[in-house]
C-alpha cells in the first residue's frame, strides 16, 4: 500500500496533475510578461507620439528654451559651445 490511494500524483487524480502543470505554466508566463513590461528600453511604442530613442543635444537644448527653462543668453552660449565641440563654425 502506497498511502496515496493509488490516485496518481500526490493524491490528485490525473486531471489534477494536468491542472497543476497548466497553473504553473500560466503563472510563469504571467511573471515573464510582467517583468518584460516593467523593464525600461524594451517597450514597443507603436507610434503613439513616440520620440526617437535618443534626442540630439541641440534638440534637448531647443526644447528647454521653448519651455522657458533657459534665457536667451544661456541658450545662445550653450548652442555656441555645442557647435564648437562638434567643430562647426556658424559665424
Amino acid at each position: 500500500m502506497m498511502g496515496y490511494g493509488g490516485m496518481g500524483w500526490g493524491g490528485m487524480p490525473f486531471g489534477g496533475m494536468i491542472g497543476m502543470v497548466l497553473l504553473w505554466v500560466v503563472l510563469i508566463a504571467v511573471i515573464v510578461w510582467a517583468v518584460s513590461r516593467l523593464l525600461p528600453g524594451r517597450q514597443a511604442t507603436h507610434g503613439h507620439g513616440a520620440r526617437p530613442a535618443q534626442d540630439s543635444p541641440e534638440e534637448i537644448l531647443d526644447r528647454r528654451f521653448e519651455r522657458g527653462e533657459l534665457d536667451l543668453e544661456t541658450y545662445q552660449a550653450q548652442r555656441d559651445a555645442l557647435s564648437r565641440a562638434r567643430g562647426e563654425d556658424l559665424r
